[in-house]
């Protein structure tokens, strides 16, 4: 992975946009490069840390130049809406010995308000002038959970809306599985273990195992979702995610 962050880092800043017709065709490639560079500093793929904030800065610092260049792009001030509006919590995310804190048990307090204002100002700019793309959509989904007051004032109609005009644009199994947690929000755990079933055969790996134990769980199956922590816990590479996918399942034996 590492290799993959040099390399897309090194891609980015060697790209020279030159006459303004040819930045359509490089922008896409950019800002998903971009996207990748900031979820792996959001979100370490392996190792002890949660968190590559290096990377996460950077990727920030990078989609600022590409939106000073290209100010008028909805999806690149989506983009950067995104990334603040997700950097936003970065404080609250770990607890006193790195530990992951879960979106639902953060302190609220700790996030960055003045991220959060430049993040939702962003994203309602971009979303006013014009049909939305994926990132704008994004954006949108990570501002309702930003503005929330607390995690019972979620409004998760809203965000299952969002969803799904964001698997019609892009079906893929990640959004799929998000809009899974949005329908168990609003329908009943049942209802999004019907949604996650449907996703079986074209996604794997420790996330929508992560996604089923929860649900299970609130479905007030303990056993199931014990083995699902459990299965989670040995596929990922995270070493702060396996300790809380582990500390849920040994919870469930009480």
């Amino acid at each position: 992975m590492a290799q993959r962050i040099s390399r897309a880092k090194q891609k980015v800043r060697g790209v020279r946009f030159g006459r303004p017709e040819r930045w359509q065709q490089r922008l896409p490639s950019v800002l998903q490069t971009l996207y990748l560079i900031f979820n792996e500093g959001y979100t370490a793929t392996s190792g002890a840390a949660l968190q590559r904030r290096d990377l996460a800065g950077e990727a920030v610092r990078l989609t600022r130049t590409v939106h000073r260049l290209l100010p008028d792009d909805c999806e690149v001030a989506g983009l950067l809406a995104l990334m603040l509006l997700t950097d936003a919590r970065r404080e609250a995310r770990s607890g006193p010995h790195g530990e992951l804190v879960p979106l639902d048990e953060q302190d609220r307090d700790r996030w960055d308000k003045a991220a959060i204002g430049e993040g939702v100002a962003l994203v309602t700019g971009a979303l006013s002038r014009g049909r939305p793309g994926p990132y704008q959509l994004r954006a949108a989904i990570a501002a309702v959970h930003d503005e929330a007051p607390s995690p019972e004032a979620t409004d998760w109609a809203e965000i299952l809306g969002l969803y799904d005009v964001l698997v019609r644009l892009v079906p893929g199994p990640v959004e799929r599985l998000n809009r899974a947690v949005a329908v168990a929000m609003v329908h009943g755990p049942q209802a999004g273990l019907a949604a996650l079933d449907a996703l079986a055969d074209e996604s794997k790996g420790h996330r929508l195992e992560a996604v089923r134990a929860h649900l299970l769980e609130r479905a007030g199956e303990p056993e199931a979702a014990r083995a699902a922590y459990e299965s989670a816990a040995a596929q990922t590479l995270s070493l702060p995610e396996q300790r809380y996918l582990q500390a849920r399942a040994a919870r469930l034996l009480d």
